[in-house]
C-alpha cells in the first residue's frame, strides 16, 4: 500500500510536468542480468564473486561493488571490462525485465503532458540497451550519476518529481529541489526510504499512475 503520511502539496503548475524515473529495481529487474554479467566476470578473471549478494545491494555506482570483491589496483580495469566490453551487453540486456507499473507510469506521464526522463548510476549506452529491449521509451536519459550528482541532470531538465527505490535516489531528488517518490522494489524499505526523507512511499509503480494524477490535479488547483 502506498504511505498514509499526507501527500506533500506540490508547487503550483507553472512549468511542463517533468518526472525523472531511476533505473535499476525502479524501473526494471536488473538482478538476473547483473548476476550473469558478475558470474561472466567471475569466470574470466577467476575471482570469486558472490553474485547473490551483489543483487541484493543494487543502487550505488559499479566501482563500489567491485571493491568488495577486487584489490583497489584492479578495480577500474574489472569495471572497464564489465561495463564498456562486451560482458554486460551480452550477458545483463536479455534476462532483465520491465517491473510492474514500469512501461504504465511512463505512459502516464506523457497522457498529462509531460516529460519522462530517466536519471541513473549505470553507464549511459547500457542503460540505453536496456530500455531499448524493454520498448520502454523516455525522453531523456542519462547516465553515471549518483545519489547527489542526481540532482544536476533533474535540475537542469526541470524535474518535479523524481521516482527511485534507493536511499541515494531520495538524496537525489531532495538535492534538486524535486519531490521524491520512493518504491520498495529495491534493497530499501519503506522505513529506510522514509528515514532519508522520501516525501511519498509506494509498495511498486502500479500505485505510480493514480498519485501522479492526483499530484497534477494538486498542482493546477494550486
Amino acid at each position: 500500500m502506498a504511505s498514509t503520511a499526507p501527500r506533500p502539496t506540490p508547487a503550483p503548475r507553472t512549468a511542463p510536468l517533468t518526472v525523472g524515473f531511476d533505473l535499476d529495481m525502479t524501473l526494471i529487474d536488473s538482478r538476473p542480468g547483473i548476476a550473469a554479467a558478475y558470474r561472466a566476470l567471475s569466470a574470466e578473471t577467476g575471482v570469486r564473486i558472490d553474485d547473490a549478494l551483489v543483487v541484493s545491494r543494487i543502487g550505488p555506482p559499479l566501482e563500489e561493488e567491485l571493491a568488495h570483491w577486487f584489490p583497489a589496483a584492479e578495480v577500474a580495469s574489472a569495471g572497464d571490462r564489465y561495463r564498456y566490453r562486451e560482458l554486460y551487453p551480452d550477458h545483463a540486456i536479455a534476462p532483465t525485465t520491465a517491473l510492474a507499473g514500469a512501461r504504465d507510469s511512463v505512459a502516464e506521464v506523457r497522457a498529462l503532458g509531460g516529460r519522462a526522463i530517466v536519471v541513473t548510476a549505470k553507464y549511459e549506452p547500457n542503460a540505453k540497451l536496456h530500455l531499448a529491449h524493454l520498448g520502454i521509451e523516455p525522453d531523456a536519459v542519462v547516465g553515471w550519476l549518483w545519489a547527489e550528482a542526481k540532482g544536476e541532470a533533474l535540475r537542469e531538465h526541470g524535474a518535479q518529481v523524481y521516482v527511485g527505490d534507493h536511499t541515494g535516489d531520495v538524496r537525489g531528488a531532495r538535492a534538486a529541489g524535486a519531490l521524491s517518490v520512493a518504491v520498495t522494489t529495491g534493497p530499501c524499505d519503506a522505513q529506510e526510504l522514509r528515514a532519508a526523507g522520501a516525501d511519498v512511499v509506494l509498495d511498486d509503480l502500479t500505485e505510480f499512475p493514480a498519485w501522479l494524477r492526483a499530484f497534477e490535479a494538486d498542482r493546477a488547483a494550486a
